[in-house]
């Protein structure tokens, strides 16, 4: 019996890393696409952070881990660095974008802010955020990565001039937020699938 659990453990724990292995690899492959090829380093930069669904009254796990992405995705070399947070009041009375901005400014960041505080889906973000972003020489869309492309091929469709301004995130650290990836890799396959039907 005691080797039997003992070879169910070994299982179960080479499954988890295997799965862990995956949606650190979706993360990595998803943080480098959609990018474009017309950033300028040091010129005026937009960081844009997406909005995940939050009951308030504060940012929940997933914002507040979303908003520590934005943060560090900011260049010091950036002549200005203003950071876009997009969400409207889908999960609560408080827009998500509001919620964020809140705990930006807990967490000591005293830096521009523009709130997108009407959109309800990815797709809204995004275009809500364009005329927050139209002078920004370099362009980040953050989130967890396999949501942050799917932002990025939205400004692609929407205005590839401003696309060409894209530059990856800090938002595929190795080890990171283990569960969070696995869900957003999960989550990015379920929805390719879909797609290919």
């Amino acid at each position: 019996m005691r080797r039997l659990l003992l070879i169910l453990t070994a299982v179960a724990a080479s499954a988890a890393a295997g799965l862990l292995a995956w949606a650190e690899t979706v993360h990595r492959r998803t943080s480098r696409e959609a990018l474009g090829d017309a950033s300028v380093p040091g010129g005026r930069e937009a960081v844009v952070v997406l909005g995940y669904r939050d009951a308030g009254p504060r940012a929940n796990f997933v914002n507040r881990y979303r908003v520590r992405v934005g943060l560090r995705s900011r260049s010091p070399r950036a002549s200005e660095s203003v950071l876009v947070l997009c969400g409207g009041a889908v999960g609560g009375a408080v827009p998500e974008a509001e919620l964020m901005a809140r705990y930006a400014r807990e967490r000591g960041y005293t830096g521009p802010i523009r709130l997108e505080t009407e959109s309800r889906t990815t797709a809204e973000n995004i275009r809500n955020a364009i005329p927050l972003i139209a002078e920004a020489d370099t362009i980040k869309v953050v989130s967890n990565a396999p949501h942050a492309v799917v932002g990025r091929r939205y400004l692609w469709e929407l205005r590839p001039d401003l696309a060409r301004r894209l530059a990856r995130g800090d938002d595929a650290r190795l080890g990171e937020a283990p569960i969070l990836k696995i869900a957003a890799a999960i989550i990015a396959a379920r929805h390719q699938a879909a797609q290919r039907r």
